[in-house]
C-alpha cells in the first residue's frame, strides 16, 4: 500500500530545551504562545496546564512543587489550585497541605471516550486481535512529547511489560507516537516537531533521523515500527486512527516482547494487521458504528 506523505522535519535549531515538567513543558511557555491571540484566555490555559503537571506517579502535589513544574509564580498557583478544588478538578488534603486530581478530571475523560463511541467500537476489535496474536493492542492520544493510553487490551499469556490505560510512552521513539505524527497533516505536525526538538535538545538529531525513517515506512506501508527503542524489551507496530474526517488523530499499536517480535515479523505480519485494525475502526466510526462483524487479517 503506497501512501503519499511529506516529511518536513527541519525546525529551529536555536530553540532551548524545555525544563522537565511532568507535562512536558512549563505552563508559562504555553501561555506565552497565546499572548498574541486576543481570543486566547491565559488564565484558563494556566488552570488547565496546572492539572497536566500531575504525572502518572504523583498522588499529591503541593503548591510549591506545582509552581516549580509549571513555571508559574506560587501566588498564582495557589489561586488556581484553590479554584480547581472548588470546582472538583482537584482535591485538597489538609493534613498534607497538598492536592491530588479530583473526580472532575475523570468525568471529562469518560465523556470524551463515550461521546465519540470510540471505546465501544474499538475495544472488541482490539481484544480480538490481542487474543489472536498474543500481543498487547492499545489506543493512545498525544500529550506534549508523550502518548497516553486510552484503552489497552491484553493477551491471555504473560507479558514483558503490561501497560494499562493512563500509561505514557515517548512520542518520538515509540511506534504509536510515530504513527500519530505520521497521521497529522504537515502543517499540524510541524509545531509538534518543534516541541520535540526543545524536549530532546542535543539528542534531537539522532531522534529525528530515526523518526524520519519511521515516517518513510508509513509512506510505503501505512504503519510505523519501533524495535527495542523506547524500551529494550519492547517492540511494536502502529497506525494512525483519524476521527471526524481527520479533524482529530489518535493512534493504535500492537506489540510485545522484542525477543519474540523481530523487525521481520513486525513488518510482514503485525504491521499490516494493525493497519487493517485502524481502517476498520475508522470505517465503523464514519458509518455510525455498524455492528456488522468485520474480519481482520
Amino acid at each position: 500500500m503506497k501512501r503519499t506523505i511529506t516529511i518536513p522535519l527541519s525546525t529551529d535549531a536555536s530553540a532551548a530545551p524545555v525544563a522537565g515538567a511532568a507535562s512536558g513543558a512549563p505552563v508559562a511557555a504555553a501561555a506565552e504562545d497565546g499572548e498574541a491571540d486576543r481570543s486566547f484566555v491565559t488564565a484558563l490555559a494556566r488552570g488547565m496546564e496546572l492539572m497536566r503537571a500531575f504525572g502518572p506517579d504523583d498522588d499529591y502535589l503541593g503548591n510549591a512543587e506545582l509552581s516549580r513544574r509549571t513555571g508559574l509564580p506560587r501566588p498564582t498557583v495557589s489561586r488556581l489550585s484553590y479554584t480547581l478544588a472548588r470546582l472538583g478538578y482537584l482535591v485538597y488534603a489538609p493534613e498534607r497541605e497538598k492536592y491530588r486530581l479530583g473526580q472532575g478530571v475523570l468525568v471529562l475523560g469518560h465523556r470524551y471516550i463515550a461521546g465519540s463511541r470510540l471505546r465501544d467500537i474499538a475495544r472488541p476489535l482490539m481484544q480480538s486481535l490481542s487474543f489472536a496474536t498474543d500481543c498487547t493492542v492499545a489506543l493512545a492520544m498525544p500529550d506534549r512529547h508523550e502518548m497516553i493510553y486510552l484503552e489497552a487490551c491484553q493477551p491471555r499469556g504473560a507479558l514483558v511489560k503490561r501497560l494499562t490505560p493512563g500509561s505514557r510512552l515517548p512520542m518520538a521513539t515509540s511506534a504509536i507516537g510515530r504513527a500519530w505524527l505520521a497521521g497529522l497533516p504537515p502543517a499540524r505536525r510541524q509545531p509538534v516537531l518543534a516541541t520535540l526538538e526543545r524536549h530532546y535538545g542535543p539528542r534531537w538529531p539522532g531522534v529525528r533521523s530515526r523518526l524520519e525513517r519511521a515516517l518513510r515506512d508509513y509512506a510505503r506501508h501505512g504503519f510505523c515500527l519501533a524495535h527495542a527503542e523506547w524500551e529494550r524489551s519492547v517492540a511494536g507496530a502502529a497506525a494512525p486512527v483519524r476521527l471526524q474526517g481527520g479533524a482529530e488523530v489518535l493512534a493504535i499499536n500492537i506489540g510485545g516482547a522484542a525477543e519474540r517480535l523481530p523487525p521481520e515479523i513486525l513488518e510482514a505480519n503485525l504491521g499490516p494487521r494493525v493497519r487493517a485494525l485502524a481502517d476498520a475502526i475508522q470505517h465503523r466510526l464514519w458509518q455510525g458504528g455498524d455492528s456488522t462483524e468485520e474480519r481482520l487479517p
